[in-house]
């Protein structure tokens, strides 16, 4: 095959009026490599095959790439992620296909363990009460001795896993003397050693947590994977945090638990549904923080999720195979080596 290196980008990296949805994604670099021609698809979820049929890589931000989105002339050989999570893209129908998976956790293992960390401080600090009661002026100001905050010193800190960001999040936890426990199934033990963290069953990672934080991939075996009945083993003066996806968290069990002051609250970054009803009941507690899966949007974020999607678009272009792969298993297929020794052939240094 002849001709440029072709990028894709899904169509929701525009606005309506043509502009960047996100300034700080810096395309220069791409736009600058030799042989590489860049263009935005129309806007459509799922994607659909005939709209890729030209390209060699794709960049994707929140639209679907499901067994329809394949295209039929087998020249896609990478679609990157634009962050972490990848339950918008049919993982077996791109291996099938030949096509690398790739996602960023360079990208975002700080901006969300910040984030976790962020809600904790928030939460035990009784943040948004006390910012309300400031609004309320002397009435509140009466009432300051009734919002105690918790101190960290001394408390356990639990995660449900312990990958890219959830040991980065205890990392930056290590100031605050906190006792660390964690379930993972999947733990480099080494790591957990390092870092200083118990490992215990995922039972006792919830009875034992005083904050605890969900820091797994959603998959069919974590689907509701925090149920009623681990809910039931928290303390009532714990934290359940999730910043992973909303589906992980039996939404209708955990609202149960923060109406009836089972546990002391929540910080939500996902929810089972999103954006949620205007009508739904966990929207009306004032035991819980929400935010719109966008807690670690921050322009660091976003530039380092591009930079990191940019170089591994080029690292297939020139026949290397880039990092972050999620579906390994086609780096062995011959339609993969086949494309990446014509990538390396055309476009290598």
């Amino acid at each position: 095959m002849s001709g440029p290196f072709r990028v894709a980008l899904s169509g929701d990296f525009k606005k309506p009026d043509g502009s960047p949805t996100y300034p700080d994604f810096d395309l220069a670099p791409l736009r600058a490599a030799p042989n590489v021609e860049v263009a935005f698809l129309d806007v459509a979820n799922p994607l659909r095959a005939e709209q890729l049929e030209d390209f060699d890589a794709l960049i994707l931000l929140t639209h679907r790439f499901g067994r329809e989105s394949v295209p039929k002339s087998g020249r896609l050989a990478v679609i990157a992620r634009f962050g972490v999570g990848y339950d918008t893209v049919d993982v077996p129908a791109c291996t099938d296909a030949g096509i690398a998976l790739v996602i960023t956790p360079d990208g975002v293992r700080r901006p969300v363990a910040v984030s976790i960390l962020a809600l904790m401080l928030a939460l035990t600090g009784k943040m948004m009460v006390k910012d309300r009661l400031t609004r309320e002026g002397p009435t509140g100001f009466a009432q300051r001795s009734d919002h105690m905050g918790v101190g960290l010193v001394g408390r356990t800190l639990g995660s449900v896993g312990i990958g890219n960001i959830g040991a980065e999040f205890f990392r930056i936890a290590k100031p605050l003397d906190m006792r660390f426990i964690a379930h993972d199934p999947f733990a480099d033990k080494a790591v957990a050693a390092e870092l200083g963290i118990e490992l215990v069953s995922l039972e006792e990672v919830f009875r034992q947590s005083d904050v605890l934080s969900v820091s797994c991939p959603l998959t069919p075996e974590t689907h509701h994977l925090v149920n009623a009945e681990r809910l039931a083993l928290m303390k009532p003066t714990a934290y359940l945090i999730n910043t992973a996806r909303g589906p992980i968290v039996d939404q209708k069990a955990l609202t149960k638990v923060l109406a009836e002051r089972r546990i002391a609250g929540a910080g939500l970054d996902v929810l089972e549904q999103e954006p949620p009803d205007a009508d739904d009941p966990i929207l009306k507690l004032d035991n819980v923080i929400l935010a719109p899966h966008a807690l670690c949007w921050t322009d660091q974020c976003f530039a380092g999720n591009g930079a990191a999607d940019v170089k591994a678009v080029l690292e297939v272009q020139h026949g290397r195979v880039p990092r972050g792969v999620v579906n390994r298993a086609v780096l062995e297929t011959a339609t993969w080596k086949r494309r990446l020794a014509d990538f390396h052939g055309r476009f290598g240094d």
